[in-house]
């Protein structure tokens, strides 16, 4: 028995179709065509191509005097790699009690550490980063508002754009949860761990995104620059933690699920009225639009929207939660809640009123 494919990891990967005992330690490469769902090489696409974009805007906007896009990007991939590992191997770091095994994915493109990272999945965190946090700020949010409030609104507009990802990929076998997991995964909105809806898809980015605008905003560049684009993606985690406090009070060895769920569902309520409050009130003018905002969230939603439309039939001929090849759903009426929150945003995005002409 390998020590990265226990029983529970095993079982997982062998339900999304592959051995984990069959995996590189290192690198996998593996033809596009023989993805296990059509869509796979699509969303690697989508996704590595908005990573791509966005570092390119980071940098144009770092030349123009401005490296918080740049720090911001750089800071999610310190992020990643500060709290991918634990995650995938918590044995490694005395936290397996702690956590358990949690999930894994399913074979894309180009793999890493024993097949448990995806390389679309490196890409995902600088890209969604820049998607909402140029989103808010194009909106003139930050300049009107500053960096707490702007903050805020990034971890709205990070749930909504998130969440229409997060509610369809177990249906699609993108990734697998481990529903034996009562640690992290308990409770769930259908398919997906309240935990990782709130601390993942919005406290982490809204955080990072403060510290970065705190500390590495602005014209800084240089050693001192670099420095504080790790410190403020290695501090990220911590305030994560901080954000699951509140539904850990009923964990334990013995979890009361119900309890975390309604404390979790309070907090994801009081993000989305404080969200919505910030957009509804915020009546300033917008900053100059950049061709990534201009362009990239609307084919980001644009891609996810076609994904959903090709899932939908094994979506409504789901029993009991589960479509017919074995595959648990999201939930649907949360995914279109985020859908028209997220093109709300963006029909806000293109009829603001602009401060100055559009950049290039």
């Amino acid at each position: 028995m390998s020590a990265v494919c226990g029983p529970e990891a095993e079982a997982v990967t062998r339900g999304l179709g592959f051995d984990c005992h069959d995996v590189s330690p290192w690198l996998s490469i593996r033809p596009p065509w023989t993805a296990a769902h059509w869509t796979m090489p699509l969303l690697e696409l989508l996704v590595l191509g908005g990573a791509v974009f966005a570092l390119v805007h980071a940098v144009r906007r770092h030349r123009q005097g401005d490296s918080t896009n740049l720090a911001l990007w750089c800071a999610s991939l310190v992020y990643l790699f500060v709290i991918e590992p634990p995650l995938y191997f918590p044995e490694w770091f005395g936290l397996e009690g702690q956590y358990g095994f949690i999930f894994a994915h399913n074979r894309f493109t180009v793999q890493f550490m024993w097949d448990r990272l995806p390389l679309y999945i490196i890409a995902f965190y600088p890209m969604i980063s820049q998607l909402v946090y140029e989103l808010v700020r194009s909106l003139g949010i930050f300049r009107a508002r500053g960096a707490l409030i702007g903050s805020v609104a990034v971890a709205f507009a990070c749930q909504v754009f998130y969440e229409v990802f997060d509610h369809l990929g177990p249906q699609l076998k993108w990734w697998a949860w481990n529903g034996d997991n009562r640690i992290v995964n308990h409770p769930a909105l259908d398919s997906v761990p309240m935990n990782s809806m709130l601390l993942f898809a919005s406290v982490s980015m809204g955080a990072m995104t403060y510290l970065v605008v705190r500390l590495a905003g602005g014209p800084r560049r240089g050693r001192s620059l670099a420095g504080r684009v790790v410190l403020a993606g290695v501090l990220t985690p911590p305030t994560m933690a901080i954000a699951g406090l509140p539904s850990s009070v009923f964990g334990g060895s013995e979890p009361n699920t119900t309890a975390q769920a309604w404390v979790l569902g309070v907090e994801l309520a009081l993000l989305w009225l404080a969200g919505t409050w910030i957009f509804v009130r915020h009546r300033g003018p917008g900053e100059p639009l950049a061709p990534f905002a201009r362009f990239y969230p609307a084919v980001y939603l644009g891609g996810m929207a076609v994904f959903w439309l090709g899932a939908l039939p094994a979506y409504l001929a789901a029993e009991d939660g589960i479509t017919e090849d074995g595959a648990p759903i999201g939930n649907g009426l949360y995914a279109l809640a985020c859908f028209a929150g997220a093109g709300l945003m963006l029909a806000a995005l293109y009829r603001v009123r602009r401060a100055a002409p559009a950049t290039v």
